[in-house]
């Protein structure tokens, strides 16, 4: 089977279609945009563990650069790569999905710009944005996302997310952009940042 190519709102199976599917890598990737800012442009792949009722019960249920391991061990972050160079998959998180504790019931991922604001930076900047899926056993791309060219003055996106129906984990598209950033997301998502 090819992998499922996804338009933004879209879900998906995920564990129903994939018997025996353990372990998934899902990475994240962009290319930034030539401009004359002169800064450094700095995107982050964050992980939120989300409970119920769509909250994290805490900093351990955020899994980003300085926090790269969550939910148990079961979600783990690959580090930062601070410019974004070069084809594949720019970051990426490794999930062992028998492994997410039974109290969260989505895992949503998102990409923030660092120090967005300061630098004067958006996602109007950023092109080739995607999220994809792959079989950690075997390689294979299952699902893959494509952004597309919808943002202008965000700074931070949630771009997909896991989640759990009827015992079995589904993959929605959501492609959502926010201003305010990475500390826009963390108080939707309930965490207090400064």
């Amino acid at each position: 089977m090819g992998v499922i190519s996804l338009a933004k709102g879209q879900k998906v199976d995920l564990t129903k279609t994939n018997p025996g599917l353990s372990k998934v890598v899902v990475g994240l990737g962009w290319d930034v945009n030539k401009y004359d800012g002169g800064q450094d442009f700095d995107l982050d792949a964050s992980v939120f563990l989300l409970d119920a009722n769509g909250k994290v019960s805490g900093g351990q249920d955020f899994v980003f650069y300085n926090n790269t391991t969550g939910g148990n061990g079961s979600v783990v972050h690959s580090g930062d790569n601070l410019t974004g160079d070069g084809d594949g998959d720019d970051e990426s998180v490794s999930i062992s999905i028998n492994d997410i504790p039974a109290n969260i019931e989505k895992v949503s991922f998102a990409v923030t710009i660092h120090d967005a604001e300061a630098r004067n930076q958006n996602f109007g900047m950023v092109s080739n944005a995607f999220i994809r899926i792959v079989n950690e056993a075997t390689n294979a791309e299952l699902i893959r996302y494509d952004l597309g060219e919808d943002f202008s003055i965000e700074t931070a996106v949630v771009v997909g997310e896991l989640y759990r129906h009827n015992g079995e984990w589904k993959f929605s598209a959501v492609g959502s952009g926010y201003q305010g950033g990475l500390a826009a997301l963390c108080n939707d998502f309930g965490l207090q940042v400064g």
